[in-house]
Formats: structure tokens, sequence, C-alpha cells
């Protein structure tokens, strides 16, 4: 349930409401916004108990949630949440650009890249140390030599590092090295490892999974949230379907429906969500229309020579056309696409 706050109702008169909750049992939440302080509470409610609450100093109102991802969802969380990672901010103004490829191979494949999304107009990289992949006799990344190369190339460019984590026992390590965690889509529904990154406080990118409904990716967002950590950015990246022309279907009306049930921000990944290079502007356009808060395409320099997802990754040169093909799209809906002061 939420429990709305008077107006004025002050820090000490808030405080009590809290600790009463927590005497009953609940866990609490507090969200402090520009008209009202609410404080969500998460735990067995009963009738005498929003009796009591109601009787006490400072409270408006009890409503109860009816949505089962509570904190997740826009009945606690009325306004758009914003995601730091570095100096990026997710759900803001400004469109989000991360790109990179698929695998880090070596040092020098992605310093080059990073220099050429950067010079395009990238806000982060993002590169796989750790590969999940469906055939075991394929590359499965470099590990932590490919997290000690992100390291460097966020030193060589100052873009913020997203790397995917694909085992709970490796967070500690990964957030060594990363600026944000990624869970991949056959990892959603890992809640030990959903656990695990909601502890480490690390903004968490969250990959919609193979098969998963939008209620089933906010339930996933909601162990990360409900184990300490908020900063938690939602991915739509293709579902599967029957239709075999395309690597998955990427389900776009899943923008506007997270917008409506959930506060936090939400990017789409058209490169996984397509499976082919040339699907990927359109898509991306697509996607800033719908209103997304950013993209994550996947860029390679030689994406013949790749050792994971050649087929759907753009060359630098892609990348370019793709960032000034969106810059009209975004503008259009409202978002600065962060290409004004850069030359294509």
């Amino acid at each position: 349930m939420i429990v709305v706050m008077e107006h004025r109702a002050s820090q000490e008169t808030v405080d009590a409401v809290i600790t009463r909750l927590e005497q009953l049992g609940f866990d609490t939440h507090l969200s402090v916004g520009v008209e009202r302080t609410i404080i969500g509470a998460i735990g067995q409610k009963r009738p005498e108990y929003i009796e009591q609450l109601g009787a006490m100093a400072g409270v408006e109102r009890i409503v109860p949630i009816l949505q089962p991802f509570k904190l997740a969802g826009r009945e606690f969380h009325a306004e758009p949440s914003q995601v730091q990672v570095g100096a990026v901010t997710i759900g803001g103004d400004e469109l989000v650009m991360m790109a990179g490829p698929c695998a880090v191979e070596s040092e020098a494949q992605l310093i080059e890249i990073a220099r050429d999304i950067k010079a395009a107009g990238a806000h982060m990289l993002r590169g796989g140390a750790f590969k999940p992949r469906t055939s075991p006799y394929s590359f499965q990344g470099l590990e932590e030599e490919g997290l000690r190369i992100l390291a460097t190339a966020r030193e060589e460019t100052g873009l913020p590092v997203v790397t995917e984590i694909v085992n709970p026992r490796d967070v500690e390590l990964v957030v060594q090295y990363a600026d944000m965690l990624q869970i991949g889509a056959r990892n959603m529904q890992n809640f030990t490892l959903l656990r695990e990154v909601g502890r480490s406080r690390k903004p968490v990118l969250l990959k919609r999974g193979l098969s998963a409904t939008v209620e089933e990716w906010l339930m996933a967002a909601e162990y990360i949230i409900s184990s300490g950590n908020d900063q938690v950015v939602l991915c739509e990246r293709g579902i599967r379907t029957y239709e075999t022309g395309t690597r998955n279907t990427l389900d776009l009306s899943a923008v506007p429906a997270v917008k409506h049930y959930s506060h936090l921000p939400i990017i789409v990944d058209p490169s996984h969500g397509t499976g082919r290079w040339r699907y990927v502007t359109p898509m991306a356009k697509a996607a800033v229309a719908a209103g997304a808060d950013g993209l994550m395409v996947e860029v390679h320099c030689r994406p013949e020579e790749a050792l994971s997802d050649g087929a759907q990754s753009l060359t630098p040169e892609n990348f370019r056309e793709l960032m000034q093909a969106i810059k009209s799209v975004a503008e259009a809906v409202g978002r600065r696409s962060g290409l004004s002061t850069i030359e294509v």
C-alpha cells in the first residue's frame, strides 16, 4: 500500500509514520516528490493497520497498490525516474546512445570502435566480456581481460561502460570495471543474480527475456529494486515469435506500455531485435518515435570478422548515418539527440 502524506507534513511526522510501518512488519520505501511525499509499504496489510495509520498525524490518505510490481510501478512513483551513469543521464531530455561490439575481442579492436562511436556522438560504450552463447562451442568472451580492456577504452575516450554479467559470483569483480551492469535476456529471471546486482547499487540495464511478458519483465526489475537498487533501466530487445525473417520480433509496443505502467527509463536494442544490420536504422528511428529514452546498437569496424553477431553489427560509417537519421526524429518527439554540436 501507499501512504500519502499531507503537503506540509514535517520530516518528523514522516519519520514517525515510517517507524510505525516498520513496527507493523512492513518494508518501507520513501519517495519525495514536488507536491507530495509518499511512503511505499510492502507487507501483509490488515484492516486495523489501515485504520491505525490513517489516524496518524500528517497522513492524508492510504491507497492500495493494485499492480504486483509495487516499486517499479507508477502507483508508488508517479514521476518518471532518471538513472545516472557517470555523466550520462538516462530518462532525461537527451536521447542516450549506447554502442559498441557484441564482444570485446582485443584492445586494439575496442579502442578503435570506441573512438569511432564517440566521434559520431555516442554517450556510452557497450561490449561483452562474458558471453552467454547458445552453443558451448561459440566464443565465450575474454572475461576479466575483457573487463580490463573496457576500462582502458573508458580511460581513452571518457565513455562510461556497460557490460553483461552472467554469474552472481562475478558481481564483485565486474563492478570494479563497469559503470553499468547489464542483465541479458537469458538471465532476466535469474533471481539470484537479480538480487546480487540489487545489492551492488551499481546502475543496471535489464533486458527483456526471450519470451517474457511486460509484467514478468517489470517483476524482474522489482527483484533488483527490492534488494536496494532503484537505478534500473529497461531494454526491449525483441521477443521470440513464429517469425523467421528476423532474429526476433522487436516489440515497440512495449515502450509505451512500460511508460504507462512504470516510472523506469526504457531503451531499445534494434540490433538484437532484428538480427540484420539493414533493419537497425529503420527500427531505431521507430523506437525513438515510440518514446524510447535511448538506443543500444552493435558496432564493429569489420563485421565480417566479428567473433559474435557480425550480421547485425553496423560499421562505424553506418553508425554515423544512423546518428544523423535519428536526429530529426528525436527533435520531432521533443528529445535532444546529442548531435547538435557534432559534425557527422
